[in-house]
């Protein structure tokens, strides 16, 4: 019998009473070599059923928010793809400025929690160092559907070694989009807020836009957006389709 589950590795058989073998296949990077693909070249993953879920649950608290709709050709939450997953919040972009794209991000992540838990999360998880390393350790195996492979890493925060930093080793929502704005936009600065505001647990997270990996730091505060390196980011000229070359700054940031 197997289990699909999220992480990246298969882990060993194992025999439990009456004789019976039971495996773990666990979807994930789909390259020969098991880690992302170089920069240039678009990773291929093989997703399991709860990807598609979180993909499909995701799409349609969004949906509502784009500006067009698409096929309702599949309805089920197992047919849901990553690039249709990409094409919604692509949707969602349009037409919206930067402050109102967070936004949409900000009420589809507290549609997606029942009633009061902010409340309940503040209380569970007072922001200490216990704290961040915790939830450091849930984002690599419950957010690898989202961002692709990641790790736990050793970070210091206000002086303080600990191990509540998260390495994406190249980030999957930036590489299918090819766009600075919808990552900083609808992924970076909606996600440091939620944590930092609504749940009380700072986070600063700090995107390599040269390899697309990026590095998340729970316990430490984000900078305001116009002291953030994120804030002078030009376009990925040869990879976004709304990029434009003539100007400096991606304009979904200014």
């Amino acid at each position: 019998m197997e289990l699909l589950c999220m992480p990246t590795a298969k882990l060993p058989v194992t025999k439990w009473r009456g004789g019976r073998s039971y495996s773990i296949r666990c979807a994930g990077i789909a390259e020969p070599a098991g880690v992302p693909a170089p920069m240039g070249q678009k990773t291929q993953y093989k997703d399991g059923l709860f990807e598609k879920l979180f993909m499909s649950l995701f799409a349609r608290k969004m949906e509502k928010f784009a500006t067009s709709e698409v096929s309702k050709k599949n309805n089920a939450l197992w047919d849901m793809d990553y690039e249709r997953f990409v094409d919604v919040s692509k949707r969602v972009m349009i037409g919206r400025s930067r402050k109102q794209q967070q936004e949409v991000v900000r009420e589809v992540l507290l549609s997606m929690l029942p009633p009061g838990a902010p409340a309940q999360f503040r209380k569970l998880f007072p922001p200490t160092r216990w704290a961040a390393e915790f939830n450091a350790a849930l984002t690599v195996p419950f957010f690898h559907w989202l961002v692709g492979p990641s790790e736990v890493i050793e970070v210091e925060v206000n002086g303080v070694k600990q191990r509540s930093g998260v390495q994406i080793k190249k980030c999957r929502y930036l590489e299918n989009s090819g766009c600075v704005g919808m990552c900083v936009n609808m992924c970076k600065l909606p996600t440091q807020d939620f944590f930092t505001n609504e749940f009380g647990l700072p986070l600063t997270m700090n995107p390599n836009f040269e390899d697309m990996s990026c590095e998340m730091v729970y316990g430490q505060v984000p900078p305001l957006f116009e002291e953030d390196a994120v804030s002078k980011q030009p376009c990925y000229a040869d990879m976004c389709s709304v990029a434009n070359t003539s100007s400096p700054v991606c304009p979904k940031l200014q």
